[in-house]
């Protein structure tokens, strides 16, 4: 199959030609004609599989045939993944003379809203900024937008959101009811469906076919290492140092938990003469932006990030993924491991597991259907490095407990829901209330493993 039967014109197919992709994926064959054909669509695949070109190439077909302002509008949960939409719009539509705008925080509001008065084809952006504009620049308008498409679907419309709830709303509410709707995601919901089915344009679904199969793809391989609390960051910088010697041009990305525990381990890395990057939510803009880069261009091997870095970002030279710990939702973990092994590519995973995370670990193999090996470790070079890690560990530590970084970190968060009208300790209730009902879900599905467990032991014995 050729892009051309696809129905896209010359010119797209001569500039996908110019950066060497020559073949449509499946989920572009699939979604494209349909798209081009005037049906809402809701694309279902797993990561590096080419979504973000199965919205953005009908998009620019459509728009070079009838071009206008505001065209199309693109949500993302991430500014990172805007940045990289943006990018990519903008190296297809060159030809065309693509006007873009990119609407996220973090670059003053003012720049942007010079930048959509000069009315570009295209506004890519976070739901937070974009209904911020809505509301105070009174020359900004949807009116006239033909197609709405929600990257990452699943994260934009869960519940457990209410700031993206609240903000799609607004937005979906200055859009023209005349448009189309374009849902894209690797991990399916029933928001998800619910949404695409009260599509009035003939809603055209398209789930991979192996989404019911493994959630990861097969040419990831992945492993665990059981490990103390306690010994967690030297297990991870042995990790580190024995792939940087044995394979010293590969990317390595590592997910924390938080943004405190990514500063804290960039800080020790530095001591320790790794050189790194870190990547989280209470950096500016401008060094998340560089970060970025200098990981996309090789200057700097090693990424230590939050899961803003987890969704949709395509970097092809990332060879190992190391999860520094289990994710609560094992969704979260599907798109961390999904930053390697892309597009046909081999990669690696290895995730440390303290006894504590035991129990999601058996619930992130249940969602990926695939069980984990255990990676061998030399025990010896740990107890070697323990007291020097965790020494630089804990000084870093301090040091940032020195600069209130959890108090910076509370005062910008409750600072961004008021900006969004709404209620900093009603929303914290709220999130209490939901972490409460997942540790006891989590209990249950324990105890339930447990009975299992000794319902199993009990039928050898008796066997």
């Amino acid at each position: 199959m050729e892009f051309g039967k696809l129905g896209l014109g010359n010119w797209i197919q001569n500039q996908l030609n110019e950066i060497c992709i020559r073949k449509p994926t499946a989920v572009q064959t699939a979604c494209i004609p349909e798209i081009l054909a005037g049906r809402d669509c809701i694309g279902v695949a797993k990561t590096g599989s080419g979504k973000t070109l199965a919205f953005a190439l009908p998009i620019l077909q459509t728009l070079s045939e009838d071009p206008y302002s505001i065209y199309a509008v693109i949500l993302t949960p991430t500014r990172e993944l805007a940045y990289q939409i943006n990018d990519q719009l903008n190296v297809v539509g060159v030809a065309m003379g693509l006007r873009t705008s990119l609407i996220v925080g973090g670059i003053c509001t003012i720049a942007q809203s010079m930048n959509l008065d000069k009315r570009p084809h295209i506004v890519v952006g976070t739901p937070g900024r974009l209904a911020d504009h809505l509301e105070r620049n009174s020359t900004f308008s949807l009116h006239k937008v033909k197609y709405l498409v929600i990257d990452e679907a699943d994260r934009l419309l869960e519940a457990d959101h209410p700031t993206f709830t609240r903000d799609l709303s607004k937005i979906i509410g200055a859009l023209p009811k005349k448009r189309q709707t374009l849902l894209f995601t690797a991990t399916n919901t029933p928001i998800v469906g619910e949404t695409i089915a009260a599509c009035p344009n003939n809603p055209f679904v398209y789930e991979s076919e192996d989404m019911n199969e493994k959630k990861t793809v097969g040419t990831l391989d992945q492993k665990y290492i059981l490990t103390p609390k306690e010994t967690k960051d030297v297990y991870l910088v042995y990790l580190v140092l024995e792939n940087r010697e044995s394979r010293p041009k590969e990317s390595i990305m590592i997910f924390v938990k938080s943004c405190k525990q990514a500063e804290v381990l960039h800080r020790a890395f530095k001591k320790l003469n790794i050189s790194s990057k870190c990547l989280h939510g209470m950096m500016s803009q401008k060094k998340r932006v560089q970060a970025l880069n200098s990981f996309k261009s090789n200057h700097v091997k090693v990424l230590i990030c939050t899961d803003v870095a987890s969704r949709g970002l395509d970097i092809p030279g990332v060879q190992l993924v190391i999860n520094h710990n289990v994710p609560q939702d094992p969704k979260d973990y599907v798109h961390r491991v999904g930053r390697t092994a892309r597009a046909g590519r081999s990669g690696r995973s290895v995730t440390l597991v303290d006894p504590s995370q035991v129990v999601l670990t058996l619930a992130v193999e249940e969602l990926t259907m695939v069980r984990m090996t255990e990676m061998l470790v030399d025990d010896s070079k740990i107890g070697v490095m323990m007291v020097q890690v965790n020494t630089i560990v804990r000084e870093c530590m301090i040091d940032v407990g020195f600069e209130d970084f959890d108090e910076r970190r509370k005062v910008h968060e409750r600072l961004a829901l008021l900006e969004k009208g709404l209620d900093p300790d009603k929303v914290e209730a709220e999130k209490q209330k939901k972490l409460m009902k997942r540790k006891e879900e989590f209990r249950l599905a324990r105890e339930r493993l447990i009975k299992k467990a000794k319902k199993a032991k009990k039928l050898c014995i008796n066997d």
